[in-house]
């Protein structure tokens, strides 16, 4: 291994990298890990030399807090290849913000963007041959932070880390989706932390999921915690729903994540003169949709699959199935914000960002 340091970056480069191992054209989303990652503690109340060094395990120390009072969060990035080879980001501003905002509200230190941005580029440049070329090829980024101070007392950590990894990742498909409103599990509620991307969230779906795959659903619409009549997000994702021709979607709050992609596709449509509603979606509105041929799409939005289209929800024991589409709107959308991701049609919104 060789060390250096790049721009206040202690670097320390793998012998031998192990992408000749890798077989890019049968990836499991992000089971796949490239050769570096970013660590960076932050002790003593300030911010130590970030490290990029060889993706390895790391010993925790039993009594750590995240174990015990889960302050823990991410972010969901992605990064692509041009024709020309040069890699680019997505927005990456928006992640950065975002994940600052969870950390406050989880009362975690605010990553400086030095160490996000810089320490974010740095590693690219390192592990570039792991971004491939060609639409629906990408570099799946995860930061996250976990505090990591010890014991068990319920306050909240004196020290944390910090760390970035990197997976290759190819088209996300998750074939027909059918999703099950729930009428009594909440993902979150007023004055908690459904803002936040916090990974307590995502555990606290996982059960309510299940009893949906059991049904033969694959996910799970969630309403509002405190009536379950407002439609909120769609498994892990935003929801939108094409109403006739007018594209509807809940508004952010304390209860849903503000998502990059969400914006992005209002944006976009917008753009492209599609009627956007940013409202409050009851469900007995969707219901009196779907039984008189008014609702056309639901899809989720996220950074992972970009849209998932939904083919069908159950409401009180009644399925609902959605036409057949030719051209649906999701598509068109996601033809269009993939192919600016990919540097395939011109950025105008300047979303877009050079590594």
């Amino acid at each position: 291994m060789s060390a250096t340091q790049t721009n206040k970056i202690d670097i320390t480069k793998a012998a031998t990298s192990k992408i000749n191992e890798v077989d890019f054209d049968s990836l499991s989303f992000g089971a796949v890990f490239t050769d570096h990652m970013l660590e960076c503690d932050f002790t003593n109340g300030e911010w130590q030399t970030p490290v990029i060094k060889p993706y390895a395990p790391f010993l925790a120390d039993p009594s750590m807090r995240v174990f015990h009072y889960g302050q823990a969060i991410f972010e969901g990035m992605k990064a692509y290849k041009d024709d020309n080879s040069d890699i680019w980001l997505f927005r990456p501003d928006e992640n950065y913000n975002r994940f600052n905002k969870s950390a406050v509200r989880m009362a975690m230190p605010e990553v400086p963007e030095t160490v996000f941005m810089d320490g974010l580029s740095q590693l690219l440049k390192i592990d570039q041959e792991w971004v491939k070329k060609g639409k629906g090829n990408a570099m799946y980024i995860r930061p996250f932070m976990i505090a990591t101070g010890t014991g068990v007392i319920a306050n909240p950590s004196d020290d944390y880390k910090f760390m970035i990894i990197l997976s290759p990742v190819t088209s996300y498909y998750s074939g027909d989706v059918k999703v099950v409103i729930a009428e009594h599990f909440s993902r979150a509620a007023n004055g908690g932390i459904g803002a936040a991307k916090a990974a307590g969230n995502y555990a606290a779906q996982f059960y309510p999921t299940t009893l949906a795959n059991k049904e033969g659903f694959q996910q799970v619409i969630w309403t509002d915690d405190a009536t379950h009549t407002k439609l909120e997000e769609a498994g892990t994702m935003n929801v939108f729903f094409r109403i006739n021709d007018t594209l509807l979607t809940a508004p952010t709050s304390e209860r849903i994540l503000d998502g990059v992609t969400r914006k992005t596709l209002i944006d976009l449509a917008k753009s492209e003169g599609i009627n956007v509603e940013v409202r409050s979606v009851l469900v007995s509105e969707l219901v009196e949709a779907a039984e008189n041929g008014s609702l056309k799409e639901i899809f989720g939005a996220g950074t992972a699959a970009v849209i998932s289209p939904i083919s069908g929800f159950s409401y009180k024991e009644t399925y609902h199935e959605l036409p057949k589409i030719e051209n649906a709107m999701a598509t068109q959308l996601k033809d269009k914000l993939t192919n600016i991701q990919n540097k395939l049609a011109e950025d105008t919104f300047g979303w877009t960002v050079k590594i």
